[in-house]
C-alpha cells in the first residue's frame, strides 16, 4: 500500500505542474484554457506512467523469457522491439493530442 502511494504522490507532483506551465498564456482563453491546459498536463502524465509501465512489463517478460531459455534470444528481440515501439507510439500520439489541445486554446 505504501508503495502505491509513494507512486501517485510522484505522479501528482511530476506532472500537475506541467498543466500550469501550459495554462500560462497571458489569459487569452479564459476559463476554459485552463481546464484544457490541465486536462492536457494530466492526459500527458497518465500515458508517459502507464507506457512506463507497459515498457517495463514488456522488458521484464522478455528478459525472464531469455533467462529461461536463452537460445531463444533471437526469436524474441525483434517481437520485444516491435513491441516496445508500438507502447511508445501510443505516448507521442497522446503528446500530439495535448499539443492540439493547447493550441486551440
Amino acid at each position: 500500500m505504501k508503495k502505491w502511494l509513494v507512486s501517485i504522490v510522484t505522479f501528482v507532483v511530476c506532472f500537475l505542474p506541467m498543466a500550469s506551465a501550459f495554462a500560462a498564456d497571458g489569459g487569452k482563453g479564459g476559463a476554459a484554457a485552463g481546464w484544457i491546459a490541465l486536462a492536457a498536463g494530466i492526459g500527458l502524465g497518465i500515458a508517459a506512467f502507464g507506457g512506463a509501465l507497459g515498457q517495463g512489463k514488456a522488458a521484464s517478460s522478455a528478459l525472464e523469457g531469455i533467462a529461461r531459455n536463452p537460445e531463444a534470444s533471437g526469436r524474441l528481440f525483434l517481437p520485444l522491439i516491435l513491441g516496445l515501439a508500438l507502447i511508445e507510439s501510443l505516448v507521442i500520439y497522446a503528446f500530439v493530442i495535448a499539443l492540439q489541445l493547447v493550441g486551440k486554446i
